[in-house]
């Protein structure tokens, strides 16, 4: 492809050099850049492409897309490669992608799903809904990326980077796939990573405090406006009007808008709802009538999610009965995920690592757990300080023992990390012990339970690893509670 149709609807370009030159690949890691490469230079909170520009002309870039010219002054520009300066290169790298791959993103309908909470189970939701319907759906998210039910790898964050995004989107249009439904962080909306696409369905599901910290989001106000961009993007966005942002979303919204939630009037409302501790059932009205749906993942979140997943499917004209049907089979990696034991212990991984989502599902065992609720849980390195000691609160309070331990530490030192979580749970009557090995506290909570009892493992979820200084290191709990549970005597 010519470079000038790559660099089409790019503003504020200034070009040194010949823009009619073939590209046949992009990239913004220089030890990808091929011949006749296109090497975007992004700026990152850890290092600067503009620092590996000699590099990717080594590599044999043909052009180079940059925003900071200083960092090229003391570069001898070879008189063969073109280069573009622009204001900045990872909104130009969104778009060249999209160019490059043929706007893959209009060709099938795309659903996005932002918020807080909620946006794994809600696509998981909506995925296993059109495909009850017959609909071949990709799926980009946290956990995994699918294309039906083949899966195209672990994912290393919530929403890919652009040029990712859009190669995989030009491989599920090759698939023919008619519908993608993925996860929209706040900072891939911040970044520009899903800058050019092109968003049918936008879902709102709840906004709480949480991604403030030096490498997300400055304060509250900037996380909010990051995920209303999601619904200057879209056609049609479905809100959560029970969050107390809801109604802000609904007045702000550049789309079409309806609601759906529990406590306030709205176009899908949930009414007469009963929680166990195996899932929840509800009324909502599919069409004309109240039907009564059954979802086998506790908690009264789990309802939200529902009526976000059902408002997409109705949307897309979906049946009533088989939404009712795919409901009542449905399985989260990670969310509310019980491991089966031979001690036939109660023991559930959750992916809470936030002070409410952590709140929800230790109210929700708490409602029917005969025994007590024994929670190991941590808090992210690299992450907002300000969680730690409010999530040591919330445990302290409602569980009856909490084993307070490592998450990621990423490049903290996890020490530190379990202190600012005292701070919180030293302030509460409830019981705890600090265990850093996190191997070691769950193999200690284990060894504590018995069968009335339940075993929340909070934090990691579907993650099958431990990261440390910057190295990911192997960390399955479904292994190691399996692993703990047999070298028992």
């Amino acid at each position: 492809m010519k470079l000038s149709e790559i660099l089409s609807g790019i503003s504020d370009l200034k070009a040194k050099g010949n823009v009619d030159i073939d590209i046949a690949n992009i990239a913004y890691d220089s030890r990808k850049v091929t011949p006749e490469s296109l090497f975007v230079a992004v700026t990152g909170y850890d290092s600067d492409g503009h620092d590996y520009i000699q590099e990717a002309i080594q590599r044999g870039a043909a052009a180079i897309l940059l925003e900071n010219v200083n960092k090229i002054r003391d570069i001898v520009l070879p008189e063969d490669v073109t280069f573009i300066v622009t204001t900045n290169t990872r909104y130009a790298l969104a778009i060249a992608s999209c160019n490059f791959y043929k706007n893959p993103s209009r060709r099938f309908k795309l659903i996005g799903v932002t918020g807080t909470k909620g946006k794994t189970t809600t696509t998981y939701m909506i995925k296993t809904l059109l495909e009850a319907q017959n609909k071949k759906v990709g799926l980009i998210g946290t956990i995994e990326n699918y294309i039906g039910e083949e899966s195209l790898g672990e994912s290393e964050r919530t929403t890919p980077e652009s040029l990712e995004l859009q190669r995989m989107f030009a491989q599920m249009v090759e698939e023919k796939v008619e519908y993608v439904v993925m996860e929209v962080s706040s900072q891939a909306l911040k970044l520009n990573r899903v800058a050019g696409c092109h968003f049918d369905v936008g879902v709102f599901t709840n906004f709480s405090k949480e991604h403030i910290s030096q490498k997300e989001h400055s304060d509250m106000e900037e996380y909010f406006n990051s995920k209303m961009k999601l619904f200057e993007m879209c056609q049609m966005g479905f809100i959560n009007i029970d969050d107390f942002r809801g109604a802000r979303v609904k007045r702000e919204a550049k789309c079409q808008v309806k609601t759906y939630g529990i406590d306030n009037t709205c176009d899908l409302l949930a009414k007469d709802i009963t929680i166990t501790n195996i899932g929840v059932d509800f009324k909502a009205k599919l069409t004309d009538k109240n039907e009564r749906i059954k979802v086998d993942i506790p908690g009264r979140f789990s309802v939200y999610n529902s009526l976000a997943a059902i408002s997409v499917a109705l949307y897309y004209g979906c049946s009533p009965e088989i939404i009712k049907t795919a409901l009542e089979t449905i399985k989260i990696p990670g969310r509310s995920e019980l491991v089966p034991n031979k001690k036939e212990l109660s023991i559930m991984i959750d992916y809470a690592h936030s002070p409410e989502s952590l709140e929800n599902i230790l109210q929700a065992v708490k409602t029917y757990t005969k025994g007590r609720v024994i929670v190991v849980f941590g808090c992210g390195g690299d992450r907002d300080k300000t969680k730690r000691p409010i999530m040591g609160e919330i445990a302290g309070r409602i569980a009856d023992y909490s084993i307070v331990t490592s998450d990621n530490p990423r490049t903290e030192d996890p020490e530190a990390i379990t202190k600012d979580i005292e701070e919180g749970i030293s302030k509460t009557k409830g019981k705890y012990e600090v265990i850093v090995d996190r191997t070691q506290a769950i193999e200690k909570a284990i060894s504590m339970a018995n069968k009335k009892d339940i075993v929340i493992l909070a934090g990691k979820g579907h993650e099958p690893y431990q990261e440390i200084n910057h190295q990911k290191y192997p960390f399955d709990e479904r292994i190691i509670v399996k692993d703990i549970i047999n070298n028992m005597k």
